[in-house]
């Protein structure tokens, strides 16, 4: 299996861990990756206020995996949504195509639309396959009780997006029990982690999260296990700033799937990218 890696903004700027584990995980199961070169943002923060750009920064990034001759893997659920949401709309509407297009042309490039992105979970499930997941594993996690946090663009639009249930997601439910761990439910399972509104109103941002890490407290979970680069860097690292606004302190380990993953198949903390977390692992180390 052969993807080009779209590594999007938020994952080279704050999570590196999750890159490192990803390419680990991934020679695990024969996926070769190949670097995108000369990508730019895909467009998603762009959206709200200026559609068109939005679709020609994506409509580029597409023209560049076109070119390449195969899917896209990308870590980041944003990315992943906002790309797919282009090449669809960009496939339906010939008007809209023809515009963006002769926009590219200037710049030798032309979508097409040969190729699709896939969030690397979703390789796992549908191209990958949950049993050959669970062959990779040789040390189960099985003293290991993992709360699952989807975020929102890995599930909305549903009608869009088409990968899971957004009102009873099981993806990285299944997932997770590959790895031997238990996969803990909670009330707040569904919700959004704050971040997006972080910028506007940090107060509201972090009381989300707080609920969630509540929720998860309350349930007994080990860690907190994420597939979206922002929601790992609100968890992980705004702990630390609940504790300081709220005086609470939850100390719950926040792992990239990836590196859950990982520990499974025998890598190292240091392949993994473990001394990047904010929140300390140690307590998980202690239960494999």
């Amino acid at each position: 299996m052969r993807y080009v890696f779209f590594s999007g903004c938020v994952t080279p700027q704050k999570e590196n861990a999750y890159e490192l584990s990803m390419r680990k995980v991934a020679e695990k199961m024969g996926i070769k990756l190949v670097d995108l070169l000369g990508a730019n943002c895909c467009g998603f923060f762009m959206e709200p206020v200026d559609y068109l750009g939005a679709v020609l920064m994506g409509a580029r990034d597409l023209a560049l995996i076109d070119a390449s001759g195969c899917d896209a893997i990308t870590l980041c659920p944003a990315c992943f949504g906002h790309l797919t949401r282009v090449r669809s709309k960009l496939l339906e509407d010939e008007g809209l195509r023809g515009r963006v297009n002769k926009a590219l042309k200037e710049i030798d490039k032309k979508f097409e639309g040969a190729s699709q992105v896939k969030h690397f979970v979703s390789v796992l499930v549908r191209d990958v396959g949950i049993e050959k997941v669970k062959s990779t594993v040789t040390k189960p996690l099985s003293r290991l009780k993992v709360a699952p946090h989807y975020g929102c663009h890995i599930l909305k639009p549903s009608d869009e997006i088409n990968l899971d249930n957004p009102e009873d997601p099981k993806l990285l439910d299944s997932l997770i029990e590959a790895t031997g761990a238990k996969c803990i439910d909670y009330v707040e399972k569904r919700l959004c982690c704050g971040a997006p509104v972080l910028g506007v109103d940090e107060k509201l941002a972090l009381s989300i999260a707080r609920e969630k890490l509540k929720s998860i407290q309350k349930a007994g979970a080990d860690a907190i296990v994420t597939v979206c680069p922002l929601c790992h860097v609100h968890f992980d690292l705004n702990q630390l700033s609940m504790l300081e606004k709220f005086s609470e302190e939850y100390n719950i380990p926040v792992l990239h799937y990836t590196q859950l993953l990982g520990l499974a198949q025998g890598l190292t903390l240091e392949e993994l990218g473990l001394y990047e977390n904010r929140v300390p692992v140690d307590k998980i180390l202690s239960n494999l």
